[in-house]
């Protein structure tokens, strides 16, 4: 549940915002053609993306490019509340400004990445602080104002301690790099995510990516994670001394006897059998 939702906007698109939400929240966007800054003033949480998982917590800030994301914001240390901050970045606002010139800053890249975490310094903090300042006071703001905002932004970006890659990052914010249905099932193997948000991340329809997968790899995308979550349980039953139980949940089963009846569906015998055989004193 959205709690409270304040925003500034700059050439009628929404620039800056401020969103106060209370968990369980599903937090889903689609960049298609912006890039955006977020800071979280409260909260910790997951944000996937088609290309990986990152984990963010209180007080962190994360830069992300063109995509597909979503976090389920849950509740946390007995706490509900989320607290997000949303720096909008737009590729023809920044033309703009820029007056149609590569920033001097911006080297090639060398490396895509969907998200990059940005360092939390005092630097940063206090830039948040005055955008604080003038969500309590928006009789102040103007276009200029936020204009100048933006620079500061950018700015502080790539001074900040991980400037290298989020300068290499900055370069790619516009240029969203398109993955394979295959990778991106790939990427989220051991992820609680379900074949609507894969199809999703693949900005498809479920019954578009269903039949699309199915066409490329001679199976659906359900029994292909299945499998493969069943090949990394094979591996752990052989090469650690995880309980059963914890190897189910590891391979990301909702259940211990879900786990079981798969396992001895696709391999004939069940998971303490199989260990068995392989060490009759491994830990059951």
């Amino acid at each position: 549940m959205i709690l409270t939702h304040q925003k500034f906007d700059f050439n009628d698109k929404c620039l800056i915002e401020k969103v106060v939400i209370k968990a369980p929240f599903r937090f889903a966007v689609n960049f298609r053609d912006e890039a955006c800054f977020i800071y979280f003033a409260e909260g910790n949480l997951t944000i996937n993306s088609a290309s990986e998982q990152t984990p963010i917590v209180q007080r962190e800030s994360v830069l992300l490019k063109c995509g597909t994301y979503f976090a389920d914001l849950l509740r946390y240390s007995n706490a509900d509340r989320f607290e997000v901050l949303v720096f909008h970045l737009y590729p023809d606002i920044l033309r703009n400004i820029y007056k149609n010139e590569i920033p001097a800053f911006l080297k090639p890249s060398l490396k895509n990445a969907f998200t990059q975490k940005v360092a939390t310094d005092e630097v940063i903090q206090k830039f948040i602080e005055s955008l604080y300042f003038y969500f309590d006071h928006p009789s102040l703001v103007s276009d200029e104002l936020l204009e100048l905002k933006i620079k500061e932004l950018i700015l502080l970006l790539v001074h900040s301690k991980n400037a290298a890659s989020v300068v290499s990052l900055f370069t790619e914010l516009f240029s969203p790099r398109n993955l394979s249905i295959k990778e991106i099932v790939n990427n989220h193997l051991f992820s609680n995510l379900s074949v609507e948000d894969l199809a999703n991340l693949s900005n498809l329809t479920l019954s578009t990516f269903n039949r699309t997968f199915k066409a490329m790899f001679g199976d659906t995308p359900a029994n292909y994670i299945k499998t493969k979550r069943l090949e990394r349980a094979q591996e752990l039953l052989s090469m650690s001394s995880l309980t059963i139980r914890e190897v189910a949940y590891q391979t990301c089963f909702p259940s211990l006897a879900h786990f079981s009846r798969s396992f001895k569906t696709h391999y004939q015998c069940s998971p303490s059998a199989y260990r068995s055989s392989l060490n009759p004193n491994a830990s059951k």
